[in-house]
């Protein structure tokens, strides 16, 4: 099987050709002949190769011990890092996430069996790929296999679960049924990963070509219930409501499917609808309702994405995105879209007309988009002309009205918030003489 060595970048062919130069049996390996078997661009290049890390080491100038105890030595070239891996196998896995012991010095066959799947077992020497597992096969027919008996794959790493996941969605592959039902038989193992592992695999579902996939292939094969429980009560949820065709699972999968590869986007399309279950009521009209599920979902989702540990930054803008995802205007005030964009933020506001579209288009058609279309065009007339919507953009500030004889302190600040409430809805007064001349006759 050929493959467009172009792709691969020199300094990759230099290591793996000095190594080999040196009589080390010596292989480009893993997920990167799986690309380029596609024809796509690897990210990223690994070697395995029979030389000892203290050999590799003594071969190159500038290394770094990144994994000694695996055999993993990084290889800097042009600042290019190349993780080479002495050949191995591995001992039991008693905690499902690292081997209890490593055994180097065994033979390239060793060390292909012991990773997770055939698409990821192919080698290449520099010249010809290197099929020990019948990959190029399952890379043809779009499969997703074990690389031997899925039990032992999944308690060996039980994140291999989700990247199976990931792999279908990236891919666009199938998984093969026996591997499914080795996730299913093993799912509660995925209790054993760090949090931060999980997130990780989770946002790569969340930024594949086919998020909404992901996160039902995690519900269907068992795994939901144990990373995202609180996703996992929306399952089947019915909804009772004239405004909705699909369960509150289903919607939130549509909507989900219908926003652009944005990783704030999709973590709130995620989590937007996750307290509907807890804040149904049942109206008189025999209609559904979710009175403050966006606040409800807004706190749950700080406590879901501190959980999983993302960064700070990332917590405030989803949990601003969800709270803020039911503010659609029929008609439209000046001052409540501007309190709105004080909330949000300017850097926020394209992310949220990009949600209410899509939790538009997981609704029941028709789609109106009118009022969305409405406040996306107010909040970018608010900024383009600059108009107030906070203290510091005020005409006057705390040293004016020190002038006047006010002095710092509480009345102060609610002077200046009531004057900032004034030019919200009137602009215009946005002066230092009429905000001077208010304050003076208020005083």
């Amino acid at each position: 099987m050929l493959i467009d060595k172009s792709k691969i970048p020199d300094e990759a062919l230099y290591v793996l050709n000095k190594l080999k130069e040196n009589s080390h049996e010596s292989y480009l390996c893993g997920g990167a002949i799986r690309d380029l078997i596609l024809n796509k661009t690897p990210k990223d290049f690994d070697i395995t190769t029979q030389a000892f890390p203290e050999q590799v080491m003594q071969l190159f100038n500038h290394t770094i011990p990144t994994g000694l105890e695996h055999g993993t030595i990084t290889i800097m070239v042009n600042k290019i890092p190349i993780e080479v891996t002495t050949f191995r196998s591995d001992g039991e896995y008693t905690d499902s996430r690292k081997p209890d012991s490593v055994k180097f010095g065994v033979s390239v066959k060793e060390d292909v069996l012991r990773r997770d799947f055939t698409i990821n077992g192919l080698l290449y020497d520099g010249e010809k790929v290197i099929d020990l597992v019948y990959g190029k096969g399952d890379i043809l027919n779009k499969v997703i296999r074990c690389i031997g008996h899925p039990y032992d794959i999944f308690n060996d790493d039980a994140l291999r679960m989700m990247r199976c996941i990931r792999f279908s969605c990236q891919l666009d592959f199938k998984i093969h049924y026996v591997a499914r039902e080795g996730i299913i038989d093993n799912a509660h193992l995925i209790k054993n990963i760090s949090q931060e592992r999980i997130r990780d695999e989770l946002v790569k579902i969340l930024m594949s070509n086919k998020p909404s996939e992901g996160i039902f292939l995690l519900s269907k094969l068992g795994i939901l219930q144990y990373i995202l429980p609180e996703l996992q009560l929306c399952v089947g949820f019915d909804q009772h409501n004239k405004y909705h065709s699909k369960n509150v699972f289903n919607h939130i999968l549509k909507v989900l499917e219908s926003t652009p590869c944005v990783l704030n986007i999709r973590l709130a399309a995620l989590f937007h609808d996750i307290s509907k279950p807890e804040t149904f009521t049942m109206g008189e009209d025999m209609a559904g309702h979710f009175f403050q599920h966006h606040k409800v979902g807004a706190d749950k989702t700080r406590e879901i994405m501190k959980r999983l540990k993302f960064d700070n930054e990332a917590i405030d803008n989803v949990c601003i995105l969800v709270y803020e995802h039911m503010a659609r205007y029929p008609k439209l005030r000046e001052g409540s879209v501007k309190k709105l964009l004080k909330r949000l933020g300017e850097h926020n506001v394209n992310d949220l007309i990009n949600l209410q579209i899509a939790d538009i288009i997981g609704s029941k058609p028709p789609f109106d988009f009118e009022n969305v279309v409405l406040l996306k065009n107010e909040l970018k007339r608010i900024i383009e002309f600059k108009e107030p919507i906070a203290v510091n953009q005020l005409a006057i500030n705390g040293h004016d009205l020190i002038k006047l004889g006010i002095k710092p302190g509480k009345r102060m600040g609610e002077i200046l918030n009531e004057l900032l409430g004034l030019v919200m809805d009137k602009p215009e007064m946005n002066t230092k003489e009429q905000l001077l001349k208010i304050v003076n006759k208020d005083c």
